[in-house]
């Protein structure tokens, strides 16, 4: 057997004493991607809006009492025409007003566009989507609109898309069987989402029997203030008017509730004010 010699040992310590040190690795910082993050908080809210027989069954159930809350505003106009002098009578033609999207028109594809591809709203991705003209009708919506017809009421869609999606909207109502899809019922955005003035110049020319939308704000843009508990004292304060006038239908995905919430401006500032708001309320 070969004997190690204090010499071998120390040439040996000698080389490895000479070796250049290996470098320590570092791991990369992680960027945390806030949009996909804020994009995945809404996932269930998708997925209920777009899958769930709930979602189903509320639609069918709103368009059902809007039906019902037509034909009682409209038994009571003619039954004030009746009984009323003929010099005040304004001779005006009823309508009925409707939002669009998540309304009459399903855009949960989108939404579960954004959540598989982790983004959020943009103008450039909701354009492409619109441009497909593809939209689903939601239940009960089509038949809705045809009943308001067939009780001599025009419809008016009011809508927050812009005018650059004038065409591919019309395209995608016409599509579905919806009445008055035409340029004088749908009125687009031009400058403000504030629905307010496109509401009051149907009123200028037809008596408005009914509301229909998935925002408190489309019936009006008071709803917008949400500073007191979260708007429910004013929703409280101005129910007689909403039982009379306005259907309400779901939508989790959007709309001010959440921008209540989480505010504007970056995905991580919603994010840390959506934490906030869940530490304060939370149990």
């Amino acid at each position: 057997m070969n004997k190690i010699t204090t010499s071998t040992v120390l040439a040996v310590l000698f080389l490895g004493a000479c070796q250049a040190p290996q470098p320590v690795v570092v791991a990369p910082v992680q960027e945390v991607d806030h949009s996909a993050r804020l994009s995945q908080q809404s996932v269930d809210a998708v997925l209920w809006q777009h899958a769930s027989a709930e979602a189903f069954q509320l639609y069918k159930q709103g368009f059902a009492l809007a039906q019902w809350k037509l034909e009682l505003n409209i038994m009571d106009l003619h039954e004030a025409e009746r009984n009323a002098d003929p010099k005040l009578l304004s001779g005006k033609p009823m309508a009925v007003i409707v939002d669009v999207d998540e309304t009459m028109l399903d855009n949960s594809p989108y939404e579960l566009h954004l959540l598989r591809t982790g983004t959020t709203y943009s103008p450039t991705t909701w354009k492409e989507w619109t441009a497909k003209a593809s939209a689903k009708a939601l239940p009960g919506a089509v038949e809705f609109a045809r009943y308001a017809r067939s009780m001599e009421c025009e419809v008016f869609y009011i809508t927050n898309r812009d005018t650059s999606e004038r065409e591919a909207t019309l395209k995608n109502l016409n599509d579905l069987g919806f009445p008055f899809a035409d340029e004088e019922h749908l009125m687009l955005m031009e400058g403000s989402s504030n629905k307010t003035s496109r509401r009051a110049s149907v009123s200028a020319t037809h008596e408005v029997m009914l509301l229909v939308g998935d925002q408190l704000t489309d019936y009006d843009e008071v709803f917008k203030d949400r500073s007191r508990n979260n708007g429910k004292d004013l929703t409280e304060g101005m129910m007689s008017d909403l039982w009379r006038y306005f259907v309400l239908l779901p939508d989790p995905m959007y709309g001010p509730w959440r921008d209540a919430i989480t505010g504007k401006g970056s995905a991580e500032e919603r994010l840390e004010r959506t934490r906030i708001f869940i530490e304060e309320n939370g149990y």
